[in-house]
């Protein structure tokens, strides 16, 4: 097909062996790059368009254009004139969209059901020919952008992504503060008698060129369906010939280096930031010098810099390599975190980082060591998971302005030529000439002399002494530091295993026992040489109280920081470990690739139940502990909605503070005598799923038996101890309100929950039908058109095998405004449901269906599946066939019948508890109020309400409610076993 909008076809992209789908690369003749995928299996559709243009190049005085163009994108094209016909075209066919802003990209992508791929990449298309940027819209939606800044303004990595901007060339565009917010969209232009809907509009027709697009489209048709459906969208989009933004000037110049800045944070936290200008190293991707020396100063194994500065006591994590900056220019950085102790030795730390590049400088670049990454990139790139569609689209649309469209998906896996020469060159920038440190934590309050601009961010510079920089270049080598040795975990065979056979399409137990209860299954849909080993190990004494839930924390807390060393390797290699505690005992999962697999998780097992304790590590990890316990404060308003919600639901749940208080009473001799008591009486089960076979799952489980039984003596539990925490049920008609304050945040949260029922396929279907219905109204009019916040969230809550509607909000409103406004909009949804058509009502029901049947992409994803049916005792593993042939029998009357019943105002089985987070600010506010200004003709009407029930005390509240019972497993355990 040659059609004249086309100039280039490429067919021979580079993919993964194991990749099934087909591509086809475009150039057009207006300049855009394109990638089509075509994958006859796919259940979503999805598109993604990147432009090469971010906050980089707002003007001087608008800051955040580039930010509220992406956000008003959405709301409204000539051709699709009303504000959320996009979001609602993707509701109703099970999609879903989001675009992000960067310094120098703006990223836009949806996915949504395969059939109806041409309809949303017409309404899609329409955003970069002729977009509305209606007037009104524009005043509502920068109240959005006011509260996506806001909910940032009190979280340090974004204070200290802006200080390090601050802090460089203030002629510089890396300066610039890119969010945006009311004052700089709105306060300030108006003031100025600046237009913004006329910048908006000259932005998005500068900017918004065909020559800065990247493109990428996935769908079910043949290449040429899709080619031509994207010929026809977009090879109309005018080629603006905008050259690509470059910044060959660094945002630090000599002025800017050998400075020191202190750091005043909000959360009580101590880091090291050490960063060093280096140049743009983008085209040398092929040899990626930076990722040679990422991979050294970064690695955590024996002979590391992280294994010195930790044994020195100082540091506890490490991150080193490479970081983006802009075209023109990066950064190199070493980002500790801080002891105590370390914070008191932060000289020598960095001398320490001197002595290991002087270490690497004298060993010269060794070709071993890119080989051994080159191998993992190699093996990683052929053996990768299929990815989901939306993330996929959209981060191809993005790599398309850096690598040749034959190379956009392997240029970031695939090394080709050592270049000793360019590693050298790095290097050299890495000397002390060249640093900028910044130290940040709590210490420095009272001791700075500077506000960044945005954040309000308390700081002080120094210049660091000609002293301090001699004695770093003079650093000599220690002969601590040692190269990294040959990785043993690197995976040799990747044999896959034949399907047993009649082997069941669902996990099977293979062993039930009093000790244990292993499932399997065999991966028959993947292929890949991975696999996901779950175990949950049960104890009693793991949550009996705050006391020995804080000994199980810093058990395994310690247990990972001393396997850290060992286990770097075998993360390179594609083989990752996660270890918590939970409130029924432990989690392990061990996960990737499957050859080495057992090796890991036998060391894991010695190490766990022979583990002894080092005091030093104890105190440090303590110390830490207690800081995060703290810093929960510091958390956003709506999660702490969250947290006591779930604090009031549950049977049994400690607080922070309760941990708090119980942390003194930790130590190392209680620890110590803990350990060997929670190991004594176990019970575990197990999910073994992925390329292996049922003898190597029985192998790895007796494995793990034996050592426990050699080493911990452990004992099974009795089947009585095994208890399970079940929810407080809300009787009829009640309300309860909890109100706390956040000390941090100038934002309220508000969760309100209407608990409708236990979890049965006929109750989960009706909720899921309903969530699904109001979903996108929900969004539509409580954000977009009355502007209560930019975290706006409706959906189902599920925990302890009971259920309900939820809805989350983040505002600067208060809680009772916030509570009239979700009870204003769920009475319109009893309308807007009655007066349905069918037709729209089976869309809701189709849509829901699609999502419940997208099939998991990867193993870890299906795997994640079963492991929620095992660890809720549920047990449903056909859940989604089950549950979808179900919900095609509701009709429209079982929707109002659950609405009239559960969910209006008079509902006579209506359980509703609202938990009212209030703002740093407020002191005290009402838990529900009448307001005459939503007689405004735009608001529904609120609805009058009762009064509430205020739980002044979280005990008495639970004490006086009965609980529900535990859901029944479905299945019969006897009929599993095979």
């Amino acid at each position: 097909m040659t059609d004249p909008a086309v100039k280039r076809v490429v067919s021979d992209i580079i993919r993964s062996p194991e990749d099934k789908r087909v591509y086809r690369g475009l150039e057009f003749t207006n300049g855009l790059k394109a990638v089509l995928i075509s994958d006859p299996t796919t259940d979503k559709s999805s598109a993604a368009l990147d432009v090469h243009i971010g906050s980089l190049s707002d003007p001087a005085n608008i800051s955040g254009l580039a930010h509220f163009c992406e956000h008003m994108l959405f709301l409204g094209t000539e051709k699709y004139p009303k504000e959320n016909e996009y979001s609602q075209f993707l509701s109703e066919h099970a999609g879903s969209s989001n675009a992000f802003t960067s310094g120098e990209h703006t990223n836009y992508y949806f996915d949504v059901s395969h059939e109806h791929l041409q309809g949303a990449l017409d309404r899609f298309a329409q955003f970069f020919l002729c977009p509305l940027f209606d007037e009104s819209c524009k005043d509502r939606e920068v109240n959005a952008v006011d509260s996506e800044h806001e909910k940032n303004l009190m979280n340090d990595a974004w204070r200290l992504f802006q200080l390090e901007k601050a802090t460089g060339n203030p002629n510089h565009p890396f300066s610039k503060f890119g969010t945006g917010n009311k004052l700089t969209l709105e306060t300030r232009p108006s003031k100025d008698g600046i237009d913004i809907r006329q910048e908006l509009l000259k932005f998005h027709s500068t900017y918004y060129s065909s020559n800065l697009m990247g493109l990428c489209v996935l769908g079910r048709e043949s290449l040429e369906d899709l080619t031509s459906m994207v010929v026809k969208l977009f090879g109309e989009v005018e080629n603006k010939n905008v050259p690509i933004p470059e910044f060959p000037e660094h945002p630090f110049q000599e002025e800017h280096l050998r400075q020191f800045y202190k750091v005043v944070p909000i959360k009580d936290i101590r880091n090291l930031y050490v960063t060093f200008p280096i140049p743009d190293l983008q085209k040398y991707y092929k040899s990626n010098p930076g990722h040679y020396l990422g991979h050294l100063i970064g690695h955590e194994g024996p002979g590391s810099l992280l294994s010195e500065l930790k044994s020195k006591g100082w540091v506890n994590t490490l991150v080193g390599g490479q970081k983006e900056g802009a075209r023109g220019f990066m950064f190199f950085i070493i980002n500790v975190d801080l002891t105590e102790e370390g914070l008191l030795h932060v000289e020598d730390i960095i001398f320490h980082m001197f002595q290991y590049i002087q270490k690497l400088r004298t060993e010269r670049p060794q070709e071993w060591v890119f080989q051994e990454c080159k191998d993992l990139n190699k093996v990683a790139f052929r053996f990768k998971d299929k990815e989901r569609p939306r993330g996929y689209t959209s981060k191809v649309a993005g790599l398309l302005h850096y690598y040749p469209l034959e190379e956009v998906l392997a240029a970031e896996y695939l090394l080709e030529d050592f270049r000793p020469e360019l590693i050298d060159m790095v290097l050299n920038k890495l000397r002390p000439e060249h640093v900028r440190v910044a130290v940040v934590s709590k210490s420095f309050e009272g001791q700075t002399d500077k506000t960044e601009e945005w954040y309000g961010t308390q700081y002080k510079q120094e210049a660091i002494t000609d002293e301090v920089i001699k004695k770093w270049a003079d650093a000599d080598l220690n002969s601590k530091f040692k190269l990294p040795m040959k990785n043993e975990f690197i995976p040799t065979s990747f044999e896959i295993y034949p399907l047993e056979k009649d082997s069941p399409p669902i996990p099977t137990l293979i062993k039930d026992t009093a000790m244990s209860k292993v499932w399997f299954k065999q991966d028959d849909k993947f292929f890949l040489p991975k696999a996901c080993l779950n175990f949950e190990f049960f104890s009693p004494f793991a949550y009996v109280d705050p006391l020995h839930c804080n000994m199980a924390y810093l058990y395994l807390e310690l247990l990972k920081d001393s396997l850290n060393e060992y286990a770097y390797a075998a993360e390179l290699a594609g083989l990752n470990y996660d270890l918590q505690n939970t409130i029924y005992g432990m989690y392990l999962s061990v996960k990737g690739y499957n050859d080495k697999q057992h090796i890991l998780l036998k060391k894991i097992i010695e190490k766990m139940a022979t583990f002894e304790i080092d005091e030093k590590r104890f105190d440090i990890i303590k110390e830490a502990y207690m800081r995060s316990l703290n810093n929960f404060r510091a958390e956003q308003p709506h999660q702490h909605a969250m947290y006591y919600l779930r604090l009031l639901m549950t049977e049994v749940a400690w607080t922070k503070d309760e941990l708090r208080e119980a942390l003194d009473d930790v130590t190392l001799p209680r620890l110590k005598a803990f350990i060997p008591q929670l190991l004594s009486r176990l019970h575990i089960e197990a999910l073994l799923h992925g390329s292996i076979t049922k003898e190597s799952a029985l192998g790895m489980m007796q494995m793990l038996e034996d050592t426990l039984i050699e080493h911990a003596h452990t004992k099974p539990l009795l089947p009585s101890q095994l208890i399970r925490y079940r929810e407080v049920q809300v009787p009829d008609g009640g309300w309860y309100v909890y109100q706390q304050r956040n000390e941090v945040h100038n934002n309220c949260g508000i969760e309100i929950y209407y608990q409708t029922d236990m979890q049965t396929t006929h109750d989960n279907m009706l909720l899921e039908l309903f969530c699904q219905i109001i979903s996108e109204p929900c969004f539509n009019t409580l954000r977009t058109k009355e502007q209560l916040g930019y975290i706006v969230f409706s959906g189902p809550r599920r925990a302890n095998g009971v259920q309900g509607l939820r809805f989350i909000i983040q505002s600067e409103k208060a809680p009772h405004y916030l509570e009239s406004r979700v009870e204003a909009f769920l009475r319109t949804m009893e309308k807007s449901v009655e007066e349905m058509s069918e037709e729209a009502f089976q869309k809701h029901i189709q849509a829901l269906a699609i999502r419940r049947l997208d099939k998991p992409k990867k193993l870890a994803a299906e795997c994640a599946k079963y492991w929620g049916e095992i660890i809720s005792q549920q047990y449903n593993f056909d859940r989604d066939n089950i549950e979808v042939a179900y919900l095609k029998t509701l009709t429209k009357d079982s929707v109002m019948q659950f609405y009239r019943e559960l969910l209006a105002i008079d509902a006579p089985k209506r359980h509703k508890v609202s938990v009212h987070v209030l703002s740093r600010e407020m002191d005290s506010c009402p838990v529900v109020g009448e307001f005459p200004a939503q007689n405004d003709i735009n608001l529904a009407p609120a609805p009058s309400l009762p009064q509430p029930t205020l739980v002044q005390d979280m005990t008495e509240f639970k004490r006086s409610l009965p609980l529900f019972p535990l859901a029944k497993p479905h299945i019969n355990f006897m009929a599993a076993k095979l």
